[in-house]
């Protein structure tokens, strides 16, 4: 296909024999499960067959994709290969002089670039922690555990190492790289950007930050052999062995693993990042589903590839459907509310006449909250606490949700080990679920996802509040229970 009709929005889903129902029964489906969806893109046949975002989210918000990043390093190393400036069986410790300690464990003096993309390394698990100052020496200095090579084991210190490697020999951050040869030709986001590790270098691993259309786009390439239109951006035979299966993960409930990418049933493959960042990829149905969204901590966990299973995939027709103008023009409108769900409830219970606006004494607990309060005006409120940091406000929707800041000032900007000051976007709602408690949920939307989940229970002049984050190295604060009286 020339690359004047690649990548547009067909007319109907029909003409690309995807039936509108479907999508609608997908979506429909989706917010009632209250899976916790951003956005959804499907392609097929190289044309958009149906887009859409759930408000605050756009077809232009970056967003973080997680272990999604993984199978874009493995792409980079791939034009390494192709240029001839990496192979497969290189020793990645070579690479790294200055980080291996003078006596080099032999499984990892053996490990190699191809160990690294199959997630077959001579560790059991991630090398490093957030508190590491140098992410890439712990992976040379950690004791392994097995002969590189030989087992799949999930690991991103691989890709951070891989990632690291790129960068050393390209003199640049890996998608700098990856621009004038294939991002800028498919159209990747000109600002698209990699959070970084503590040492400096892009978090490959985790950090990549774009819109659901780059990610989309990527993801079509690999599925058309590292084609754009007709414009080779990638190498066609790793692109091939980066998609097939070439370690068995099976005893993990797994279908095989490529390169930083997974083997799917029907023949398909997938990127995935942690919280359900998705591009499945079907080459024999001509099929692309990508979609971005925060899942951690539901209690439906990832639960939306079972959702595209069953709503999506069995409705693919190989021709052309019949249009179906009422079942279109109701997806159109579906599309077009898309929002985030507030937390469900009632607006009132009896007890917030007697708790509005007044202050509580907390005992010691693990959140170090000494006291707080709520308060309410319409179908708005507000939470005002104190812990080691000060007094905080934050301000919730109810029965709707509210944008606004989460109070709270000591987490990672740009690079993994400094703090920018700076509070995190985010949306807040909350609901009296029965006659004494009000459940609070908040939704952290910026360039770091995750959620934190509050139930505030009162009994005369007593409150008892529990706190449930779902989050990665963050909200660490917000976890455990605590009781108090009012003052």
């Amino acid at each position: 296909m020339g690359s004047e009709k690649l990548f547009t929005s067909a007319s109907t889903p029909e003409s690309l024999g995807i039936p509108s129902r479907a999508i609608l029964n997908f979506l429909q489906r989706i917010d009632a499960e209250r899976i916790g969806m951003h956005g959804f893109l499907l392609v097929r046949r190289n044309r958009i067959a149906a887009e859409g975002y759930w408000a605050p989210w756009s077809a232009e918000r970056k967003h973080r994709m997680y272990s999604v990043s993984k199978s874009f390093v493995a792409l980079a190393v791939g034009m390494m290969i192709d240029e001839g400036r990496l192979t497969l069986d290189d020793s990645v410790a070579q690479y790294f002089p200055d980080k291996v300690p003078a006596k080099l464990h032999p499984w990892l003096a053996a490990s190699t670039v191809r160990d690294l993309l199959m997630m077959s390394t001579a560790h059991s698990t991630t090398s490093y922690t957030r508190d590491d100052p140098d992410w890439v020496w712990t992976f040379f200095n950690r004791t392994p555990s097995h002969p590189p090579g030989t087992i799949f084991s999930y690991d991103t210190a691989a890709t951070v190492v891989l990632t690291a490697t790129v960068e050393r020999l390209a003199g640049m951050p890996f998608l700098e790289y990856m621009r004038p040869r294939f991002l800028d030709r498919i159209g990747f986001s000109p600002d698209a950007w990699c959070v970084r590790t503590p040492e400096g270098g892009s978090w490959g691993g985790s950090g990549v930050i774009c819109t659901l259309r780059d990610l989309a786009k990527v993801a079509l390439t690999c599925m058309n052999g590292g084609m754009w239109g007709e414009e080779k951006v990638l190498p066609e035979a790793y692109v091939c062995a980066a998609t097939s299966k070439q370690i068995d993960n099976a005893i993990r409930g797994h279908h095989g693993y490529g390169y930083q990418i997974w083997r799917e049933n029907e023949n398909g493959f997938s990127f995935r990042g942690m919280g359900s960042q998705y591009a499945f990829c079907f080459p024999d149905k001509d099929f692309l589903f990508t979609c971005i969204a925060d899942t951690q901590g539901a209690p439906s966990g990832s639960a939306i590839p079972t959702v595209m299973w069953e709503e999506l995939y069995p409705y693919l027709a190989d021709a052309p459907l019949a249009e179906d103008g009422d079942a279109h023009a109701e997806l159109a409108d579906q599309i077009e509310r898309l929002a985030v769900l507030p937390l469900p409830g009632n607006a009132d219970a009896p007890v917030r006449s007697v708790v509005d606006d007044a202050w509580y004494a907390l005992e010691e607990n693990p959140m170090g909250i000494t006291r707080m309060r709520l308060s309410f005006k319409g179908d708005e409120g507000a939470w005002e606490y104190t812990n080691a940091q000060g007094d905080n406000v934050l301000r919730f929707g109810i029965g709707r949700v509210l944008p606004g800041k989460f109070p709270q000032r000591n987490y990672f900007g740009e690079q993994i080990g400094s703090s920018p000051g700076i509070e995190y976007e985010c949306m807040a709602s909350a609901a009296w679920v029965d006659d004494q408690t009000l459940n609070l949920e908040v939704y952290i939307t910026d360039h770091y996802l995750g959620g934190l989940r509050i139930s505030f229970a009162f009994k005369g002049e007593e409150i008892g509040v529990f706190m449930t984050k779902q989050a990665e190295w963050f909200l660490d604060e917000y976890n455990g229970f605590a009781g108090g009286k009012r003052v």
